[in-house]
């Protein structure tokens, strides 16, 4: 290990997966900034860190804008160190069914996932590539092997996929790891949203996916947050390319 700490970068790290995952990597000695895209949303998580005695900062930054992207690493380089553990969890959602679904509801879901995941890459690599040292996890989804009303969403996610593999090819010549994870049903606000779109009770949803799950339970944000804490190890060096799904169960 290295004598300073590392500094992780969590992208949509306000709330949910992203907000456990921010905390993990605190909890394994990790300074994090904590980027969303309203500063002030940050505050919760980076409050829990600091009062679990660790080290964050939140930073505002539309992650699908550039300017904003490099600016937001920047000022992380400056006021943390430099980067080299990434997690690009940022996500929307803007489920339609393919005849009702719009330019915007493609071109948001576009912008975060895929265009967020490279413009945050990009700037982030520098860094790890400078120091021959660097983990990249990227958020998939078990959308990725196709959901009814998610056309956009499951393009997204099976888009990083690829995006996953291809960089763990160009980066790992530096000592740069990149890999994937899949989550599959998992409690948070954006599945809440989702029974509400459905107009079905959040609990009777829950109960419904656990019954389809081989280990009968929905996942938590820190189901995630674990298989995420290995991947951003030290341990975890010779492991790139992959896509875990952490679903409680088989997929693809």
């Amino acid at each position: 290990m290295s004598e300073e700490p590392r500094v992780a970068i969590v992208t949509g790290a306000a709330r949910g997966i992203g907000a456990a995952t921010a905390r993990r990597l605190a909890a394994d000695g990790m300074v994090v900034a904590v980027v969303d895209i309203e500063e002030a949303a940050t505050k919760e998580t980076v409050d829990a860190i600091a009062g679990a005695g660790g080290r964050a900062l939140g930073v505002g930054a539309d992650v699908s804008d550039r300017a904003q992207v490099e600016a937001a690493v920047e000022r992380i380089a400056a006021e943390l160190g430099a980067p080299t553990v990434l997690v690009n969890n940022a996500g929307v959602l803007r489920d339609n069914l393919l005849f009702k679904m719009t330019n915007a509801d493609w071109d948001t879901v576009m912008g975060v996932h895929l265009r967020g995941a490279f413009l945050v890459s990009q700037a982030a690599q520098k860094h790890m590539v400078d120091r021959r040292w660097g983990r990249i996890v990227n958020l998939s989804s078990t959308s990725a092997l196709g959901n009814r009303g998610q056309a956009n969403y499951a393009a997204a996610k099976a888009g990083l996929q690829g995006f996953t593999k291809t960089l763990a090819i160009e980066l790992g010549p530096f000592g740069v790891t990149v890999n994937a994870v899949a989550p599959g049903f998992i409690v948070t606000d954006m599945t809440a949203a989702t029974a509400a779109r459905m107009k079905v009770d959040f609990e009777d949803l829950q109960k419904h996916a656990a019954a389809e799950i081989p280990v009968r339970r929905p996942g938590r944000p820190e189901d995630v947050a674990h298989t995420i804490s290995f991947l951003a190890s030290e341990g975890a060096g010779f492991v790139s390319g992959q896509v875990i799904y952490v679903a409680g169960g088989p997929r693809n």
